[in-house]
Parts: structure tokens; sequence; C-alpha cells
């Protein structure tokens, strides 16, 4: 797929210039377009009102937001009759995952271990590792109770 950053067309695969990591990281820099993509990743393909009534913000801003996030393509979408559903490029967000993870400076190398280089560096490692403890926790918190909701739906 082609996508256009700024008039540079560029395929998703080659974005080493720093132009197209800008914008990425630009497209990505706004709250409410996280928000979507999180929310497209939990509950599966979504219409433009039910994010907005999810999100608390007007359909119509909903719908530029996913203008946005498709035209770079991260989002798709396919018109069912009247409802058009939009849901998560997975092989795009990984091709950003990727990306994000060549510029990570937290030590981890994208392997999202704990990381090392910041352990080591800190004056308080307990302190901090648990820190890390309690985010993995809040995750973990999140994973069962995606999983409770989908063996509710079976």
């Amino acid at each position: 797929m082609i996508y256009c950053f700024s008039n540079y067309y560029i395929t998703l695969k080659d974005m080493n210039m720093a132009i197209t990591q800008a914008e990425l990281f630009k497209i990505l820099g706004v709250e409410t377009r996280i928000r979507i993509i999180e929310l497209l990743k939990q509950k599966g393909p979504l219409g433009v009102n039910e994010l907005a009534e999810t999100l608390g913000v007007t359909p119509s801003a909903v719908s530029q937001h996913l203008k946005i996030l498709k035209h770079a393509g991260l989002v798709r979408n396919e018109r069912k009759g009247y409802w058009i559903p939009y849901a998560v490029n997975e092989e795009a967000l990984e091709q950003c995952r990727e990306l994000l993870s060549k510029v990570c400076t937290c030590g981890c190398k994208g392997t999202g271990k704990v990381r090392e280089a910041e352990l080591g560096a800190s004056d308080d490692k307990l302190e901090l590792l648990k820190k890390w403890e309690s985010e993995l926790q809040r995750e973990l918190n999140e994973v069962r109770c995606r999983i409770e909701e989908l063996e509710k739906r079976e």
C-alpha cells in the first residue's frame, strides 16, 4: 500500500525518511486518535457514532480523525449497507511499533523486557522495580478483563 505524508508518497515500510517519521509521530500525537485506535483494538470494528458516543466528542470530529488515520493507513473501513465500520490495520500498527522501537531510548531495544539501562542508571532500583511491577499489574488486569469479555460472548 502507498500512503501520502506531506506530498511524499511512500509505502509504510519505507518510513526511514525523517519527514515521514515526523509526520507519523504527528498523526499519533493526538490523544483522540490514540483513543480511537485503542477502542478499535479492544472492541473491534465500530462506526463513527459508536466511537463518538464512547469518546464524548462529536461525530464530525471523529470523522476527521478517522480520515487522517485512514489516510495514514492505520485504520480501514468497508461499507456494510448504511453502516461504515472502521477497524485497525494490524500490519500498519506493527510497522509503527517497529519504527517506534528503533527510536526507543528506554534500553529495552524493542523487546519490552525490563529496561536494564534505566535500571542500571537508577539511584533507587527497588522503587523503580516496584513502579514497573505496578504498570505490569495494570496491563495484566486489562488483559484479564478482555479475556472475560470474550468468554462472555461465547
